[in-house]
């Protein structure tokens, strides 16, 4: 029971900086950013070293206290946020936020765990590095959190999620002990790694308080470049031959359908098609080298698109002429989530099937849903390259989102995860599952991988205090 003797006890540990009581300061994160899921808390502990996490989380299993790991509260899947009986606290970790090395001789940055992930990018270009992974909350998502839902981005298909990049961890474990793993070593052969149970573990087995992250050189030169394909399958091939022609450096690979273009076009002021002829699907590719030895990277990119053309595998293309082109063609990209919510309430699916299953899937998947669902419309788009898109079912014309998505969204949940699953794939690429998709891992996962993500938890968190609801079914939910 979290009473007043209780918060006491964390109060002596953090002090008043570190523990937060007011209402108003605590009520912005006890709400997941999307307003799906509300939770109440007496309290944020916010300590400011990994000692003082451990001293909380130490309390915490004496006195059977849950507690909710919180970055930067930019969960799609209400990860973060605290159940709504108020039986839990929030572990803020956003006052460790030092960058305590970084090297570029090493190639390496050990940061702790509420580095904003803008910060380390600038920190790395300083050095003329990169950390190499993006995503539109970069401006408020936070290390410990990226790792902790090994997230994704954009530039997966060449440098991989956080498990790719994550050299070492420090962390602190549910009975209070701190696992000292920092050490970026290429060869450890100690038994059970770790570091790679808890990246992803969405703070359900214990708390990341610092990472050592992989750098790599920065851009010395880059292309981006927009085609015109007639299908996913066309996109693909391209993205083979990119392969084949001009090696790995290719960076980025996303496409979308022309109606979300049009979407784009009408939402965003000045914006346009970057070629002169339309098609039924898009590409936009970018090239990256780390140095300017050969060929240029326009030089690579124009390469690989005249062969396509000459393939018949693009209609037309397009490549962006300056940075501020470049960065035209990339607004279009980030800009398709905003679109997509122009066009009316949708329930949206983040999944993974294998690359080489996913153009016939996306166009397979979506007649499949409009069929068993009248009026519905779907649309896909996103890193068609590592078998990731944003899959979206938008409600029938004139409906009223939430009674819909209420009514509807379980039924249609099902039926595109039951998709997902007979494709071989994932119900979640790189959103995690927190408790959004707990029940359907449930339903869906084999009851081996049931069985070890019980265990594990057990094993780590025999008082069920990190992260509860979170991850792990529940027993009536598999």
């Amino acid at each position: 029971m979290i009473n007043d003797d209780c918060l006491a006890a964390f109060r002596s540990i953090l002090g008043e900086k570190g523990f937060i009581e007011d209402p108003e300061a605590i009520d912005p994160w006890v709400h997941d950013w999307r307003g799906r899921y509300h939770g109440t808390a007496r309290a944020i502990l916010a300590p400011a070293t990994t000692e003082e996490v451990a001293a909380v989380v130490a309390l915490a299993a004496d006195k059977g206290v849950p507690l909710v790991p919180q970055g930067g509260n930019t969960s799609m899947v209400g990860g973060a946020t605290p159940p709504p009986d108020g039986s839990a606290l929030i572990l803020s970790l956003r006052r460790m936020n030092r960058i305590r090395s970084i090297s570029a001789q090493d190639n390496l940055a050990v940061c702790e765990a509420g580095v904003i992930l803008s910060n380390l990018h600038e920190a790395a270009e300083a050095l003329d590095r990169r950390f190499p992974l993006s995503l539109g909350a970069k401006g408020s998502a936070t290390i410990g959190g990226l790792v902790s839902t090994n997230a994704g981005g954009t530039q997966v298909l060449r440098h991989g999620t956080m498990r790719a990049l994550v050299e070492g961890l420090e962390a602190v474990l549910p009975d209070g002990s701190i696992h000292h793993g920092l050490e970026a070593l290429k060869k450890d052969n100690r038994g059970y790694d770790l570091k790679q149970i808890l990246i992803g573990a969405e703070g359900t087995i214990g708390v990341v308080t610092a990472a050592s992250l992989r750098l790599v050189p920065a851009i010395a030169d880059r292309a981006v470049g927009w085609a015109c394909v007639r299908s996913p399958r066309d996109a693909l091939a391209l993205l083979r031959l990119a392969e084949q022609t001009i090696g790995n450096v290719v960076e980025g690979f996303e496409v979308l359908e022309d109606e979300t273009l049009d979407a784009v076009l009408n939402l965003v002021p000045g914006s346009r098609c970057p070629t002169e002829t339309r098609a039924p699907w898009y590409v936009l590719i970018e090239v990256d080298l780390d140095s300017i030895e050969g060929p240029s990277a326009h030089e690579r990119l124009e390469t690989a698109l005249a062969s396509a053309f000459e393939q018949g595998v693009i209609t037309d293309a397009a490549i962006a002429a300056n940075e501020a082109q470049a960065e035209q063609f990339w607004r279009i990209r980030e800009s398709l989530s905003q679109a997509e919510r122009s066009l009316g309430p949708a329930l949206q699916f983040d999944i993974s099937v294998p690359v080489a299953s996913m153009p016939t899937f996306m166009i397979e998947a979506g007649k499949a849903a409009e069929l068993a669902f009248p009026g519905t419309s779907t649309s896909s788009f996103g890193h068609l390259g590592d078998g990731n898109v944003h899959f979206h079912v938008r409600a029938p014309k004139g409906t009223q989102g939430p009674p819909w998505i209420a009514e509807s969204g379980p039924i249609i949940s099902a039926f595109v995860h039951d998709q997902v699953v007979a494709a071989g794939g994932s119900i979640s690429a790189e959103h995690g599952i927190g408790q959004m998709k707990r029940a359907e891992l449930g339903r869906l996962a084999t009851p081996a991988q049931i069985h070890a993500l019980r265990a594990i938890k057990s094993a780590f968190d025999p008082k069920g205090i990190m992260n509860p609801g979170k991850l792990v079914p529940l027993a009536s939910e598999g």
